[in-house]
Parts: structure tokens; sequence; C-alpha cells
């Protein structure tokens, strides 16, 4: 009788560094203690507020016709505050869009990835397979712009456009916008919506408690003799909620405009800062409604990986891909030791994504020109093509007009 192979699920072998809760089903980011740290930040004045507002329902000295932290208060900040949290929860733990990792390095008999090693746009894939060479870069068209899509060292994979890798969870995250340390995740395709509410609300709490706390010191000032400065004596926990509140306004309100300007012209954080759109023409923006529509009305795609599912050790992602331990050649993107891959196919799950408005490259005329510049002049170190444009900053993936293509290259 066959032993049975060795299983696991997914989530108990995964190579990347999340932080895995209930069985695989909540998904953190390695620096995921930070939620300790926001949650106190958030919960803190509101307990505060809080208890300001049963102190004076309580209290038999206060005019309870003039007291404006009533129960219609404590009730509203209540609800308010789980409504953070809860975003915060949604936003920290869930797959952000990770892409599956392929198992192996393209094959050789795929022409549209594997080119012949006297391309100077190639690079080796690893030490295993020293004959496979492959482009750093594939030409996608997006709304009739030519995008640039990299080759990722690290999970052996064409990353989808607006895909890019983050060097703390060490994964290719699609619509990557930034790593949040304060919610210890990516921010993404996933979890974008959930991440502008959370930052949104919290802005909102600070106005709200900053408001009532004024209010508050306002309506005691006849106690006091009219004097606003003995009020705010008296009331010394409104005080120092203004304070917290109002330096915090200005992390969060802030981060909360800038975001409102991302969303409303289709950007990341990630291409705001690298790419600088307002330069050139964006090819994903579709007018400032439409572009928040997309983020707030359209159907969360689902999740790529099915981490609670089983695998053994015969699997392709139990012996390779997301699996494999960090060893062998340099990795241009994290800086660090790349990936041995045993042998193994494409994850099936991979295979079907569907990149929408995504097109390859054809019959564009002449590739630009390149250069191939040497990481090391040690025999079989890692080189690498890079891309330039005349009168252009040296980034990939850059942006060009088919126009502009057709008419220099």
């Amino acid at each position: 009788m066959e032993e049975e192979p060795n299983r696991r699920r997914l989530y108990q072998v995964w190579r990347g560094s999340n932080k895995f809760l209930c069985g695989g089903r909540l998904i953190f980011g390695p620096d995921a203690g930070s939620l300790f740290l926001s949650t106190v930040l958030i919960i803190g004045p509101l307990v505060g507020l809080c208890c300001q507002c049963i102190t004076k329902m309580n209290s038999s000295t206060s005019d309870q016709k003039k007291n404006v932290l009533g129960l219609p208060v404590l009730i509203a900040t209540v609800v308010l505050g789980l409504a953070d949290l809860a975003f915060l929860l949604l936003t920290s733990s869930r797959d952000p869009g990770i892409v599956p990792r392929n198992a192996r390095p393209p094959e050789c008999g795929d022409e549209q990835q594997v080119v012949d090693m006297t391309t100077p746009s190639t690079e080796w894939v690893n030490a295993a397979s020293p004959h496979l060479r492959v482009p750093r870069s594939k030409d996608v068209v997006v709304n009739g712009c030519v995008v640039k899509v990299k080759y990722c060292d690290t999970c052996l994979l064409y990353r989808p456009p607006r895909t890019s890798h983050c060097s703390i969870c060490n994964n290719c995250v699609q619509k990557f916008d930034h790593h949040c340390p304060w919610v210890g995740q990516c921010i993404g395709l996933r979890n974008y919506r959930f991440f502008f509410l959370f930052i949104s609300t919290s802005t909102l709490l600070c106005f709200y408690v900053f408001a009532l706390s004024w209010l508050n010191i306002a309506a005691e000032r006849e106690e006091y003799g009219g004097s606003l400065l003995k009020s705010m004596g008296g009331e010394v926990l409104s005080v120092v909620l203004i304070v917290y509140t109002f330096v915090s306004v200005w992390f969060v309100g802030g981060l909360t405009l800038f975001h409102l300007y991302l969303m409303s012209t289709n950007q990341t954080t990630y291409e705001n800062f690298r790419y600088r759109y307002d330069k050139k023409e964006n090819p994903y923006n579709k007018g400032a409604l439409a572009n928040i529509a997309e983020v707030f009305c359209t159907r969360m795609p689902p999740s790529l990986n099915r981490f609670r599912s089983w695998v053994s050790e015969d699997d392709d992602a139990y012996s390779g891909g997301v699996l494999s331990p960090i060893s062998g050649g340099l990795d241009l993107e994290m800086g660090r030791k790349g990936v041995h891959y045993s042998p193994g196919g494409i994850p099936a799950i991979l295979q079907g994504m569907d990149y929408s408005e995504m097109e390859k490259m054809d019959g564009m005329g002449r590739r630009p020109r390149r250069r191939t510049c040497s990481l090391s002049h040690r025999p079989g170190s890692t080189t690498w093509a890079a891309e330039e444009e005349e009168g252009k900053e040296n980034v990939a993936p850059q942006l060009y007009r088919t126009k502009m293509l057709r008419g220099h290259l």
C-alpha cells in the first residue's frame, strides 16, 4: 500500500513574508504588529470622548440642556470608531492582489518569452538552466499607449501592467500602490478601496472629536464666569483631545486629500512618484468620475491564490515557485540573492489570468535601442538590459505613445 504523500496547506509552506491567521483565511504583512499601535491611536481619543459623555450624563451639577456631550454623541462616537476599525481590519487582513509566482522560468519552446542568447536585451534565468535567457521587458498596449512590463527575477514572470514587487512582503502585487506600515500590509488592487475608507474615516473622526471638544469647552464657560481660559483649565481632557486631533489631522487628512487626487486621476502612489503622469498622458485615466467609480463601484476581483488548498511534495507549488528557498544569483528587484526553482509547470491559476486591456505589441516597427550593462565582470554573473530613449529618464517600464514609437523608432 502506497504511503500518502506529505500534504500541507499552501499558506503553511508559503515562502513570502506574509503572516496567516484563522487557518489561512486572514493574510497580513510581516509588520502586522504595527496594527496594535494603529488601533491604540484610534481607540485612545474615542475612549476619552466617551468617558466625557458618560461623566456629563451622570453629573448632577451640569445643566443637561446645555450639555453637548450627551447620548447621541456617545452613540455616534462608538459607531464611527467601529467603522474605522473595521476598515482597518479589511485593509490589513486580505490578499491585496498577490500574483502567484511561476514554479519555473519560461520554457524554451515559448517563442514569445524565450529568445536567442545573442539577443542583447536578455538575462540568465538562473544557474540551473544556463542556456535559458529571457527579455528584460516586453511591450504591451494599454488604451493606445505602449507600456513596458518588466520581468520579475523573484517571481519568474512578466508583471502585468501596474504590478510591482514589494520588497517587504516579497510578492508581486497587482495595481501596487505602496506598503503601508500603519496597516502592516501592501495596498493594491483588492484592498485599496478599504484603505481609502480607513484614512477618510480617520480624518472624519479627527474633525468630529476636535469640534465636539471645542463645543464642550464653550458650553462650560458659564460655570467659569465666562472665561474661556478658565473653562479650558477645567476641561483638561478636552484640551488634550483638541491638541491630539489637530496634530493627527495633518497626517491622515493630508493623506486623504492626496489619495483623492490619485483616485480622480487613476494613479497609484508608486506611479505618481516614479513616472509623473502629470508630465505625460496617463493611459489609465478615464475622467475623474469614472476613475472614482472604478474604485468604489466595480466588483472586487477574486484572489488569485487559494491559500487553504492542499499541496504535496510532488506539486510544483510545494517544491518550487512561491515555496522555493532564496539562494543563488543576485535579484535585481529585491537587491539580494535570487531564487533557485526546481522544475515544474506554471500554476494553472496564473495561466488563466485575464489581463484586461493588455495585448502584445505587433507590427510596431523596430525595438527601442538598448545597451547592456553588466553588474559584475565575474564569469556567470547576472546582466541586465537598460532601456534607453533620447531625452527621457532611464526607467522601466516607461510609457511611449504609439505615434512616438512609430515616428522615431
